[in-house]
């Protein structure tokens, strides 16, 4: 069987180089595709073909694309989970540098000297002391969010010498397993924003992270604490943000999300979204991303979908797989049973997963799937998709 794959983004060949050639058409031009692989490309009123099943993006926030749409059409989302999580945290702990150490004024500073050596080295002597910064040890870092690229950054700083707290109700077995012993957990972000002398959020931007960091939270601030944004640019309020370094309520900014408002502050440092652009992390994404289209294309296999649940199934010799989304309602694995039973076939094997008001479904099933069967599937209230694999 041979799918069609279009790239929206360019991707590396590192992770292009994972589907084979004999089995994979991949190419931007592609008019009918089986899925799309992209990076920063924005879906939003996009009309996707009809013969599209899946969507990987090389990275791991899925803002640019409309999930909610595509969940109602059975489209499981891809994204690559902790593939830039290095990137990131090299990036982070960089911006907790230049922000402890001024690195920036004091780098264009010393741009703008002119004159001879000796006016230089006077001009260095007399201007160095504008630029006084503060060592890192014994300092406390606060980290909301403890994924995959928190955990980095936490234990990270922990190998600094800094205290560190992280916040994250939501933190998962996998994730609290690798964080460092010395990490504290706090349950409460009000604990963590007023502890804090640095604070750094690497959660995912969705409604509920919309402005976690605002003027209610700056208030509860240290004014000598610097906050720092590599996550998502409105996570962190900037008006919010430059009110309160106006009002000598917090020292600073660093973010990776130039804007006009905060450019022009003289206390706030923007990058231009350097987080993930290493050639090492563009690699593993977009191999990781490869990776995941080519398990659900060629078994059904579902593993890190922002909107479908994990459904891993090991395929039997001879048979055959019918993979089905649908919406997360009762008898729904009953009716699909019935169905194959009437069709005269024996199940081999079944797996059902439910994640939220979604669902996923593998069957699989002694002899050939008609086609009759399928419109069948198909035809149940609430099966969002179905094919055969």
């Amino acid at each position: 069987m041979t799918f069609s794959i279009k790239t929206l983004n360019a991707i590396s060949h590192a992770g292009l180089s994972q589907l084979p050639r004999e089995n994979y058409v991949v190419s931007s031009d592609v008019e009918a595709p089986d899925a799309l692989i992209l990076r920063s490309a924005n879906l939003h009123g996009v009309e996707i073909p009809p013969s599209v099943r899946a969507v990987a993006r090389a990275g791991a926030g899925t803002n640019n694309i409309p999930v909610t749409e595509y969940s109602a059409r059975g489209i499981p989302v891809f994204n690559t989970p902790g593939s830039n999580a290095n990137a990131v945290k090299e990036l982070v702990i960089a911006a907790i540098f230049l922000a402890a150490r001024n690195i920036i004024d004091a780098a264009a500073f010393a741009h703008r000297l002119d004159g001879d050596a000796a006016g230089m080295d006077k001009a260095v002597e007399s201007g160095k002391k504008n630029f006084v910064g503060f060592e890192l040890p014994g300092r406390t870092l606060g980290v909301i969010g403890l994924g995959a690229i928190g955990v980095e950054v936490a234990n990270a700083a922990t190998g600094l010498g800094m205290r560190v707290m992280g916040y994250d109700p939501g933190i998962t077995v996998e994730h609290a397993w690798k964080l460092s012993s010395f990490v504290e957990h706090v349950t409460s972000l009000e604990q963590l924003l007023k502890r804090a002398d640095i604070v750094t959020v690497h959660v995912p931007l969705v409604d509920a992270t919309r402005g976690l960091v605002g003027a209610r939270e700056l208030e509860l601030m240290k004014k000598s604490a610097v906050v720092v944004n590599f996550a998502r640019g409105p996570i962190v309020d900037a008006g919010a943000v430059v009110a309160a370094i106006d009002a000598g309520r917090l020292r600073g900014y660093v973010c990776d999300f130039p804007t006009p408002e905060l450019n022009r502050h003289p206390h706030v440092v923007t990058l231009p979204h350097l987080g993930a652009s290493t050639n090492e992390a563009e690699e593993n994404s977009a191999r990781m991303a490869a990776l995941e289209l080519r398990a659900y294309l060629e078994d059904g296999i579902i593993t890190n979908s922002v909107n479908f649940p994990d459904a891993v199934l090991p395929r039997g010799e001879g048979t055959t797989r019918i993979a089905i989304a649908n919406s997360n309602v009762p008898n729904m694995v009953g009716q699909i049973s019935s169905l194959v039973a009437a069709a005269g076939l024996n199940i081999a094997d079944l797996l059902n997963k439910s994640r939220g008001e979604l669902a996923y479904t593998l069957v699989d099933v002694n002899g050939e799937v008609p086609d009759a069967l399928l419109a069948q599937i198909r035809g149940i209230e609430g099966v969002l998709s179905a094919r055969v694999i």
